[in-house]
């Protein structure tokens, strides 16, 4: 994306002036594996919880936040979570996109993506007819 595209588009990272006032109102705690930067807010007035956001590395899609950082971006705990996270476990999947929307998207046998067609339900299920 273009000069232009970064200082009129949000929906793909973040605007010129967002990375603006990161820079000067935030101050960068830590990254995550997919590139998504996080910030605090570097002053807050008395009595004011502490603001923090998320800069997304390509597409804005709140799934992209893994839930160590968004339970940080909502203040359940007040360390960063690259300091005191588990070791990964085995069981443990990489993160996938979600593809509502998308080509990729789950389609079941009878979608009409895929022709609308259905086994017959089996059975003791009768359809109602309104000439019955």
């Amino acid at each position: 994306m273009g000069i232009l595209g970064k200082i009129f588009t949000w929906w793909d990272g973040a605007t010129i002036g967002t990375l603006l006032w990161s820079s000067r109102n935030g101050e960068h705690v830590g990254t995550d594996a997919q590139g998504n930067k996080y910030y605090r807010s570097k002053k807050r007035g008395e009595g004011q919880r502490e603001r923090r956001w998320v800069i997304y590395e390509g597409a804005n899609d709140s799934s992209r936040v893994p839930s160590e950082w968004h339970g940080w971006l909502h203040g359940s705990f007040d360390d960063v979570p690259e300091s005191n996270l588990p070791p990964a476990r085995i069981w443990e999947a990489d993160y996938t996109p979600n593809a509502t929307g998308t080509q990729a998207a789950y389609r079941p046998q009878g979608a009409l993506e895929r022709g609308g067609k259905r086994a017959r339900a089996v059975g003791d299920y009768e359809a109602w007819s309104p000439d019955a």
